[in-house]
């Protein structure tokens, strides 16, 4: 979609923050079911898990022109994260 001017760029961006940010809150409800599963921290860092994902994403950023560094850089940070909200659940 070509806009017409800086406004309507910035409400297409707000628009796909809203559906990013829906989809981050959905992948966190699995990552929270995930964790049930797991016995351990080690298992919630899953380092092979993880570089399986970061490779699917980084296929996928290209084949939707998207730049595989910043969507790496992106998965990384959130996985990170969410590996941390996982091991917070064995200590409850």
């Amino acid at each position: 979609m070509k806009c017409k001017n800086l406004e309507e760029v910035r409400e297409n961006i707000d628009k796909i923050d809203s559906e990013i940010i829906k989809l981050i809150a959905e992948r966190g409800d699995y990552v929270l079911q995930a964790s049930s599963f797991k016995k351990d921290e080690e298992g919630a860092k899953a380092p092979k898990r993880v570089e399986e994902v970061i490779s699917k994403v980084r296929e996928k950023s290209e084949m939707y022109g998207a730049n595989p560094d910043i969507v790496e850089a992106v998965y990384r940070e959130m996985i990170s994260k969410f590996i941390n909200i996982e091991i917070k659940e064995f200590y409850k």
